[in-house]
């Protein structure tokens, strides 16, 4: 059954508290520690605000490591944020329980690794449930920034090959397989090496003031 445009939906993000040598680990040999963390410390922040800025449903964040950790809770000083602690396990069953733990039965599932995710893109997403049974933004590395369900269903989250390039195609085979309506509304791409860092500071310059702070 379609959703009516008044209705609301969760955006669930999954995040890594900033701490120093565990952030953004790929990045340490170019950016080292600290600029790492300060790194993943910008991106995270502005994924919960561009996510409020988008009102499109109650907002929660998932958190890897100790959700009292203070970049979360600062992260609440922009709106209503709820914090939950990721459950142990793959990254799959973390992503499955978030999609569940929403405040909403429909949920749009996202990281804090794409800094081109918009909160125009996040509306999109959403109206796209008005007719899809789901909407996925494939990353140009072969996975996805975005996954957004009319409901969580666990053969999208189980036995999923994490990391590599194959995750849109075996998530396109699982939704295929369910039978389900999907639209991938566009293509984006995370910032998770040294090269995605230097196309985000042409993008956006100032990120290298947050780094070197």
């Amino acid at each position: 059954m379609a959703r009516t445009d008044t209705e609301r939906i969760g955006v669930a993000i999954m995040a890594r508290a900033p701490v120093l040598g565990k952030a953004k680990t790929r990045l340490i040999p170019a950016l080292g520690a600290e600029g790492a963390a300060n790194l993943q410390r910008w991106l995270m922040q502005r994924t919960v605000a561009m996510a409020l800025v988008a009102d499109v449903g109650p907002v929660s964040l998932w958190c890897a490591g100790d959700q009292m950790h203070p970049d979360f809770r600062l992260c609440q000083a922009y709106g209503p944020v709820s914090l939950h602690a990721q459950p142990e396990g793959s990254l799959g069953h973390r992503m499955l329980a978030a999609a569940r733990g929403a405040a909403t039965e429909a949920v749009i599932l996202i990281g804090t690794d794409c800094p081109v995710l918009t909160a125009g893109l996040l509306r999109e997403a959403v109206a796209a449930l008005t007719t899809q049974d789901a909407v996925i933004f494939p990353a140009e590395d072969g996975g996805y920034v975005l996954i957004g369900m009319r409901f969580p269903h666990p053969a999208l989250f189980s036995d999923i090959d994490w990391g590599s390039e194959h995750v849109m195609t075996q998530t396109r085979r699982r939704l295929a397989a369910l039978g389900w309506r999907w639209t991938e509304p566009v293509t984006l791409w995370d910032v998770d090496r040294p090269a995605d860092y230097e196309r985000l500071a042409v993008s956006i310059g100032d990120v290298r003031q947050v780094v070197l702070i």
